[in-house]
């Protein structure tokens, strides 16, 4: 009974802390500096594990991961197809003019732009983290001291920690929700809702240690409007929601997801869809702009990839979010990778994994650059438009825009894609006079 009682007392003055420190600060929207504590503590550790690990590498130690380039791990020729057919002999079609495409072949074998984006990016150093294949806490002895250190206290600490505080969170959003969710329709209602998802959102997002940086909150999305991101994890729409409300588009899922769902729609306007409705593309994009219609609701949050990139690079907008209509609000969110990988890969970790590999990093932090509205013009098609704004935050992000769909995570090419660049070479050979 004593080690129950002592057990007991541990857990509620752990309890109080995090109340007290953590959840009521954020719930308040203010800081007492512990974070920025932890961060200066955080930088100052890993540039001292930099400069040993640059000592390290004049022994034969494993090598420091080298910044990436554009050209990957082979050397590439970036010369335009164009280009190359340029350079063919104004004559008839010889047996060499097919080696630039056997080039370009053997280049995507080796290393294509599109399946790398599904891996985590490249790290300038290495950040302590054990999510790596070489065994740099090796080089000494400190950095070997130091490294353990980090385990511990990422494991021992801020993973209980940082589960409490999700666990916090997740139980006031159902908790909140439901009950707001029992008003009347009106102005009270949509108050209380907007102070339940901003207030439950911090603390998600003190959850993840998160620190963000927002710029240009004049751009924020306004209602009635459609709020586009680049999509690199789950956890974009918390990093959103901390600073402002959105209406969430998404399909039905069970289990505590499916719990979440159900409380959160009673309190906000978000659209939910069946697995049968999401198929149907013409229902989907009416629930939309009836939605969008309504200036009095809170702007839809969708994000047009469709799927999770690594943080380096922004691929296809599907059109579907482009002809609601309405104004388009873009915004750019950028992760540093140096304090934890943001990216779920979700083709190889599961969800429960994901978390778990999030909530035992360092912290997350990242950069989110709200952008002028977008309208689309007259003489713009909807495949037109989500292109210019694909490129607009692709500019503010620092991330190459890259024209493949992010479908190709899980599925092959299509054959109206090769018969494209079959139709381009066919048309450049007969413009270049190889035939004719």
């Amino acid at each position: 009974m004593e080690v129950v009682w002592a057990v007991g007392q541990v857990g509620a003055v752990w309890v109080a802390v995090v109340l007290g420190l953590i959840v009521l600060p954020s719930a308040l929207g203010i800081s007492l500096g512990i974070s920025e504590a932890y961060m200066w503590v955080l930088v100052k550790t890993l540039e001292w594990a930099t400069i040993r690990l640059q000592k390290g590498v004049k022994k034969p130690q494993p090598q420091m991961p080298q910044t990436p380039t554009a050209n990957g791990i082979i050397e590439r020729d970036e010369t335009p197809m164009e280009k190359e057919i340029a350079r063919l002999h104004r004559a008839d079609f010889e047996f060499s003019h097919i080696f630039y495409f056997c080039r370009k072949g053997f280049e995507a074998i080796v290393e294509d732009e599109v399946t790398q984006r599904f891996s985590s990016e490249e790290l300038l150093s290495w950040n302590l983290l054990t999510r790596t294949n070489v065994n740099f806490h090796y080089i000494s002895l400190r950095l070997t001291v130091v490294w353990v250190i980090g385990v511990i206290v990422r494991y021992c600490f801020l993973l209980p920690l940082r589960f409490t505080l999700a666990a916090i969170g997740i139980t006031s959003m159902i908790v909140g929700t439901t009950v707001v969710g029992q008003l009347p329709n009106g102005s009270v209602k949509n108050y209380l809702s907007e102070v339940v998802h901003l207030t439950c959102s911090r603390i998600l997002v003190r959850a993840l240690s998160g620190t963000i940086h927002y710029h240009n909150k004049e751009n924020r999305p306004q209602k009635g409007g459609i709020c586009v991101a680049n999509h690199t994890s789950p956890i974009d729409a918390i990093i959103l929601t901390n600073d402002g409300c959105y209406a969430m588009v998404g399909q039905v899922h069970g289990g505590l997801m499916g719990v979440i769902q159900r409380a959160t729609v009673k309190a906000c306007p978000h659209v939910w869809f069946e697995r049968s409705e999401i198929k149907d593309r013409h229902l989907v994009t009416k629930r939309l702009r009836e939605h969008v219609a309504d200036k009095s609701k809170l702007p839809i949050l969708i994000f047009p990839e469709g799927t999770c990139i690594n943080n380096t690079s922004v691929m296809m907008f599907k059109k579907g979010s482009f002809e609601i209509g309405g104004t388009i609000y873009p915004v750019a969110i950028k992760y540093d990778p140096q304090f934890g990988d943001a990216f779920w890969n979700s083709s190889k970790y599961n969800i429960v994994s994901y978390l778990l590999r999030i909530m035992t990093s360092w912290a997350i932090v990242c950069n989110v650059w709200y952008l002028p509205p977008m309208v689309r013009k007259e003489d713009e098609d909807a495949v037109q438009f989500a292109n210019r704004v694909r490129s607009a935050i692709a500019r503010q992000g620092g991330l190459t825009e890259l024209p493949w769909d992010g479908g190709l995570k899980r599925a092959k090419v299509k054959d109206t894609f090769k018969e494209e660049q079959q139709k381009n070479y066919s048309k450049m050979l007969v413009r270049n006079g190889s035939i004719g």
